[in-house]
């Protein structure tokens, strides 16, 4: 979104029109509505605005559900936002830790700070985005008085409200003390409210270096992507995968007083309403090697990424399908909601006759394909595979030991 176009849509008119057009879902919506609204005689700039936001509304549903009835975004500013459910966790934390207010540096359209907001802290924040600030101003103006949005950058801000340069212990040890802790959620992408690309961990906004000595003083919690270089993670946080709904969606690095004392890797499971947490206070050593069971066991992904399968399998006395390969395997399905199980029917080479042969026999005509440590497209294997029967089965490609196996499994 240009200035121009945020101008005129902050107006009573643009306003009145935005909620008049309601949400926009597809490409063939949007043309007709411009259309309209053009014959109405609106401006260029308006129709623009009215239209992208309509449609903006209509994708933020699945990550802020009600709420984006009566927010504004940017198509880069939804795709990086945090889900408001995930958001309200991290809230949850801070206010159990005892913190009353929040500095969220890098706001973006104000996602996480609508959640701290809702929480009942007091927010300040800040993006260094004219536009993207503009827009969390108005989001987050429900609040009043309890939040304040600000354009400038996290150092900036860092240096005038949090201290700078901290060579007193004492200074430094209040600050770790305080009611006031900071959200960071560095900018992965090249700028822009549109069209992005990921950069390099060299290249995040605010510097990685910077935010993660901002963290050794003051109480954070720094938002990064699941498959951040484990190898670069600050030694004195605790890391935190979060699965939502089946995709793992973000790490979080968490000090002082938000980190958990004897944490320091925790995989959050988020299904629904509901909350499960597995942790620990190191990467779990892998559980022993174990021949195929009557069961395969898919552990959630923040499981994975936490590396806190060996915790889990020894749990539900399960074993590894392969050293390298994040299957597990038992005579028993595991109730546990840090994995997914599925009984085995039989194992098939890897050749899509064999396969197929064994579909049409077992009546099966919808496949979910899953697979690991194979170099195989499911998409493209899918293709050469017969299916035409009524009932539903899991195809699981997988490479055990030196050998390539197909398992046809139903999920239990």
């Amino acid at each position: 979104m240009q200035l121009s176009e945020l101008t005129a849509l902050l107006t009573p008119e643009g306003l009145r029109l935005l909620d008049g057009v309601g949400p926009i879902d597809s490409t063939d919506a949007v043309a007709r509505a411009v259309t309209r609204l053009r014959a109405a005689g609106h401006s260029p700039d308006l129709v623009s605005a009215v239209v992208g936001q309509a449609r903006l509304r209509a994708k933020a549903v699945a990550k802020f559900g009600g709420f984006a009835e009566r927010m504004l975004f940017t198509r880069a500013g939804l795709e990086q936002a945090t889900r408001l459910g995930v958001a309200a966790r991290h809230a949850g934390r801070m206010r159990a830790a005892g913190i009353t207010g929040v500095a969220d540096l890098g706001c973006g359209i104000g996602g996480d700070a609508l959640a701290f907001a809702g929480a009942g802290l007091e927010v300040h924040a800040v993006d260094a985005d004219e536009v993207t600030a503009a827009i969390a101003a108005y989001n987050l103006a429900p609040f009043g008085g309890d939040v304040t949005v600000q354009q400038g950058t996290a150092e900036e801000f860092a240096d005038t409200h949090l201290g700078r340069g901290l060579d007193s212990s004492e200074e430094a040890a209040h600050l770790r003390d305080a009611p006031t802790a900071v959200w960071l959620d560095p900018a992965r992408r090249t700028a822009g409210h549109s069209e992005t690309r990921r950069v390099a961990a060299s290249d995040y906004s605010p510097a990685l270096d910077w935010a993660f000595a901002l963290a050794e003083r003051v109480p954070t919690g720094i938002k990064l992507g699941p498959g951040h270089d484990r190898n670069a993670l600050p030694t004195g946080s605790e890391a935190q995968w979060v699965s939502a709904d089946g995709s793992v969606v973000e790490l979080v690095l968490w000090s002082g007083p938000l980190a958990r004392e004897g944490v320091r890797r925790a995989a959050m499971v988020i299904r629904g309403d509901e909350t499960h947490e597995l942790t620990a206070p190191a990467d779990a050593e892998d559980a022993e090697v174990r021949a195929l069971g009557a069961y395969v066991h898919e552990p959630d992904g923040a499981v994975i990424r936490a590396r806190l399968i060996g915790d889990l399998a020894r749990e539900h006395d399960a074993g590894m399908l392969d050293p390298h390969i994040a299957y597990l395997t038992s005579d028993a399905p595991l109730d546990s909601p840090f994995a997914a199980s599925f009984r085995v029917r039989e194992v098939l080479p890897v050749q899509p006759k064999a396969i197929s042969a064994a579909l049409k026999k077992a009546d099966i005509g919808r496949l979910e394909i899953k697979k690991r440590g194979v170099d195989i497209d499911p998409a493209a294997f899918r293709k050469k595979l017969a299916l035409r029967g009524s009932r539903e089965a899991t195809l699981i490609l997988a490479r055990i030991g030196d050998a390539r196996h197909a398992i046809l499994a139903d999920r239990a």
